[in-house]
């Protein structure tokens, strides 16, 4: 079965590493189902039921988007707000539509690895930073997957770095 790459990026064409994911994720549509939320709703606003019906088509979704702020694009914020509903994701009639669905997230981080955790200059890690998203996805009884992270395209933008991302994250798609 295909996963869902779900993509949320304001900025998605003067992105270097997320444009690079989606072109490599392109050329093997028989595996992957790109579905970039920016390009769909260019108003900013989410067809819920559309949406929904969506993600009961796969077993497996990954959410792709660059960290803003120490945190997510605020139209993956709002997805979440709006989609996962009462009575669709959870609550006593729901149904728990996504339960058992792998979930993970696929972050470009500017920063250097380094700079998260106890001893960098962020104090804390990336795993601290998207607890919110592992918490949410835990609650509809999702099942939630380490995420994929890849650090440091602000001080490193070289063709053979990008591709070294494109690699990282196929490899990931794989164990996925």
């Amino acid at each position: 079965m295909k996963t869902l790459i779900v993509v949320i990026h304001p900025n998605f064409a003067t992105s270097l590493v997320n444009k690079s994911w989606v072109e490599a994720l392109e050329n093997q549509s028989d595996r992957y189902d790109i579905h970039q939320l920016h390009q769909v709703y260019v108003d900013g606003k989410i067809d819920v039921v559309a949406e929904q019906q969506m993600m009961e088509k796969y077993d497996k979704i990954v959410f792709q988007f660059p960290f803003y702020w120490f945190n997510c694009p605020p139209f993956f914020k709002q997805w979440l707000d709006e989609v996962l509903t009462y009575g669709w994701a959870y609550g006593k009639k729901s149904g728990y539509k996504l339960e058992g669905k792998k979930i993970a997230l696929a972050i470009s981080a500017g920063i250097d690895e380094q700079e998260y955790g106890v001893t960098g200059k962020y104090k804390y890690s990336i795993e601290q930073l998207t607890s919110p998203f592992e918490i949410t996805f835990d609650y509809v009884k999702a099942n939630y997957q380490k995420p994929f992270v890849f650090y440091g395209i602000e001080k490193e933008s070289s063709k053979e770095w990008i591709a070294q991302s494109v690699s990282q994250y196929l490899s990931f798609l794989e164990q996925f």
